[in-house]
């Protein structure tokens, strides 16, 4: 006769084991750098010598910096443009597309798609040529209906707005998928009942399916305002930039994490460097929190 021996571990005690080497991989290569740099952002170090520490000299020195608020006023214009257009002009599509069955959605699904899984070098290349002031597509299409032909990159009033459209060009097929789930999830019966009481198309998605995506809707909000305030490549890409000069002519689209690599790796000011990306940390934290917050009251409602 046998009897069933108690397990020796927790029922739990496997889960923790599954998840376990995540959590190790988390603390080597992200928690660790990470408050590694928040310690090297109290002393001045050039990368060679010994880090000497100075207290909050860092923070003072970057916040003094006449580049530092330049970055952060660009960073924070772009995030006040491209989060809500992004949005909007990813919800427009996927309302397209929804109506669309069959291999017609499947080809705009993946039409749309495709931006996001370009390389970022090949994104930086094709919006640089569009925005060429002499020979690019845009500017030939403004020459046609009669509108003045700006020199995008070159012009920094006009800088940010091009890096708005190259953004919304890779971004909006990644959030259009998010849109065409949740829409996909909203039972017909809902339309069918409004289309008995004689509601139009508009305010089906007015008091339907836009209440009904509250919660996608905040996702791809904290999704883009996370993505925006770390923006780095893709300008870095489209202006040329190097570690002894970026950010464009009059630093017309110089962002805080630039400002990073460019102390860092140009000037070899670590400490100044850190401490800039600590300054940004708190800042996504803060609205991440913030939003996260007002997502949580969303769902109590």
């Amino acid at each position: 006769m046998t009897t069933n021996q108690p397990s020796r571990f927790p029922a739990y005690a496997k889960s923790y084991l599954m998840i376990a080497p995540f959590f190790i991989l988390f603390g080597i290569f992200t928690l660790g750098p990470m408050l590694y740099g928040i310690a090297i952002s109290f002393t001045k170090w050039n990368g060679i010598n010994s880090p000497t520490f100075v207290g909050l000299n860092n923070y003072a020195t970057v916040i003094d910096s006449p580049r530092f608020a330049k970055a952060f006023s660009n960073l924070l214009l772009y995030v006040a443009i491209t989060v809500p257009f992004g949005i909007t002009l990813a919800f427009c599509v996927a309302l397209v597309v929804n109506r669309f069955k069959g291999l017609t959605a499947h080809f705009f699904r993946s039409a749309y798609f495709l931006p996001t899984v370009i390389p970022l070098f090949l994104t930086a290349v094709i919006w640089r040529w569009l925005l060429t002031p002499d020979f690019g597509l845009i500017n030939m299409g403004l020459t046609l209906v009669r509108l003045p032909q700006p020199n995008w990159l070159g012009d920094p009033p006009y800088m940010i707005p091009a890096l708005v459209m190259a953004d919304a060009w890779r971004a909006t097929g990644f959030n259009m998928v998010i849109f065409l789930a949740g829409m996909k999830n909203i039972p017909n019966e809902y339309y069918e009942a409004a289309t008995i009481d004689g509601a139009n198309a508009f305010a089906k998605i007015r008091f339907i399916m836009m209440p009904a995506l509250g919660s996608v809707f905040l996702l791809v909000i904290v999704n883009a305002v996370i993505s925006a305030l770390q923006v780095f490549d893709l300008p870095w890409l489209m202006t040329n930039s190097s570690f002894s000069g970026y950010g464009g002519p009059l630093q017309g689209m110089l962002f805080p994490v630039m400002d990073v690599m460019g102390r860092g790796f140009g000037g070899r000011r670590f400490g100044e460097a850190s401490a800039i990306a600590a300054i940004l940390f708190l800042v996504i934290l803060t609205i991440t929190i913030i939003q996260l917050a007002i997502r949580r009251r969303w769902r109590e409602l």
